[in-house]
């Protein structure tokens, strides 16, 4: 009878073809080991967390969202900015309560605080993804300058959205209004309106032109970003910007007009639609021409340029 006690030798460990993968010389895990490499495909993650996109990637990115816009329901779209110009009201808000505040609000640091607090209603506004007339002026052009889409969908596009946010803006302002009592804002909102009036239309013109190529250079930022944190900086730093030169952008503007207008009853209603197209105006030039048609030729031209290089390379070799 054999003794129960008598200890056993380990049991050998093979592979799946059956061949042993330890030795005398090796030890028990780095055979584990072994067996772990044969026995598992190897993969390789590829990295998606780059900092920023390639210009080329960029572009077809944006012309997806463009065509994606342009496919959307004018009902969505309408809904999408009306809230747009709604969620805005925070922008006005703020800045009018700094300008209540501040001795001088348009001199100094008093200017720099302003500035600081004028993103935050765009943070929420592009974060939320809801519409925007001053981002779609470049996403919307793209998918037209690509032959995916035409110019009559994209006045279709422009006109909805647009309208959207100042029907938005109309409610947003007289939210305001009405809580003032509580807010406090009424001077800050007609010292906004003043600011905003207080130019010939001309100049009011080339100040939306700068504003709007600014909200489009941040929209193009943005699709280039990964993270939300990335995100957030981009829609910070253009409208910063835009606050610390009291650029006029229409949709922020319009909401400060209508909250001076019906928080304050010397304000002249007829005088704001001028101003208003005229600040639509240029944001729409600045946004699709410096922002949509540059980036755009510049970027198809290289890839241009790429591909008759190829070909060439191929009938030379």
């Amino acid at each position: 009878m054999q003794d129960s006690n008598k200890p056993t030798s380990p049991k050998p460990i093979v592979a799946l073809t059956g061949e042993p993968l330890i030795s005398e010389n090796e030890t028990e895990r780095s055979a584990e080991r072994k067996s772990e490499n044969t026995d598992f495909i190897p993969v390789i993650i590829k990295r998606t967390d780059e900092t920023f996109r390639h210009p080329d990637d960029i572009l077809e990115k944006a012309i997806h969202e463009g065509v994606e816009q342009h496919q959307r329901r004018n009902f969505s779209l309408l809904l999408s900015s009306i809230a747009a110009g709604m969620i805005l009201c925070f922008t006005a808000l703020l800045v009018g309560v700094m300008a209540s505040i501040l001795e001088n609000p348009g001199e100094g640091f008093g200017r720099i605080i302003m500035a600081s607090v004028y993103p935050l209603g765009f943070v929420l506004v592009i974060l939320s993804r809801t519409q925007l007339f001053t981002e779609h002026t470049a996403t919307a052009v793209y998918p037209v300058l690509d032959a995916k889409a035409n110019f009559i969908s994209l006045l279709r596009l422009w006109a909805i959205v647009g309208t959207g946010n100042l029907v938005g803006s109309l409610i947003g302002a007289g939210m305001l209004a009405a809580a003032d009592e509580v807010i406090g804002a009424q001077s800050g909102y007609l010292y906004l309106a003043e600011h905003i009036t207080s130019y010939p239309l001309k100049v009011i013109l080339v100040s939306s032109v700068l504003a709007g190529w600014l909200m489009a250079l941040g929209a193009w930022v943005i699709l280039g970003t990964h993270s939300n944190g990335s995100q957030i900086l981009s829609i910070y730093i253009v409208t910063f910007i835009i606050g610390v030169g009291g650029l006029h952008h229409s949709i922020a503007g319009s909401v400060e007009l209508m909250a001076a207008y019906f928080s304050n009853s010397g304000v002249d209603f007829w005088s704001l639609p001028p101003t208003i197209g005229v600040m639509l105006l240029g944001n729409m030039i600045g946004g699709s021409v410096f922002v949509a048609v540059l980036n755009y030729g510049h970027i198809r031209q290289s890839q241009l340029l790429k591909d008759k290089e190829s070909v060439k390379k191929i009938i030379e070799s």
